[in-house]
C-alpha cells in the first residue's frame, strides 16, 4: 500500500490559517518568519503559504526561542548551524561506518 502525503512530515498538508490557530499564533507571525527567512513554508499553485508536520515543529521551536527573546537574525543563525550540525553528525556517522566495514 502506497504512503499517503499525511504519512509524510514533509507534505505540505496545512494552510497558513491552519497553523496559526494550531500553534495559537498570529498570522502575521509566520508571514514575518518567512519575510526574515526564518522558514520558508512551500506555496500552492495559487501562491499561498502551505506549511508540513516538519514546518511546523520548526516554528514551535523558533516560538520557544522567541519566548526567550532572541531576534528572528538570531533564531536564523541558531536554525543555520542547528542544520549544519545535523549534516556533520550523519557524515560523521556514515565515516564511522566505514571504518567499521574496513576492520
Amino acid at each position: 500500500m502506497a504512503d499517503l502525503p499525511f504519512d509524510d512530515e514533509h507534505a505540505p498538508l496545512y494552510s497558513l490559517g491552519q497553523v496559526a490557530e494550531m500553534l495559537q499564533v498570529q498570522q502575521a507571525y509566520l508571514r514575518r518568519l518567512d519575510q526574515h527567512d526564518v522558514l520558508s513554508p512551500s506555496r500552492s499553485s495559487g501562491g499561498q503559504r502551505r506549511y508540513s508536520r516538519r514546518d511546523i515543529m520548526i516554528v514551535q521551536h523558533v516560538t520557544r526561542m522567541a519566548d526567550e527573546g532572541m531576534t528572528l537574525i538570531a533564531i536564523r543563525r541558531i536554525l543555520q548551524l542547528e542544520r549544519e550540525l545535523a549534516e556533520l553528525r550523519q557524515e560523521l556517522k556514515e565515516a564511522r561506518e566505514r571504518i567499521r566495514e574496513l576492520e
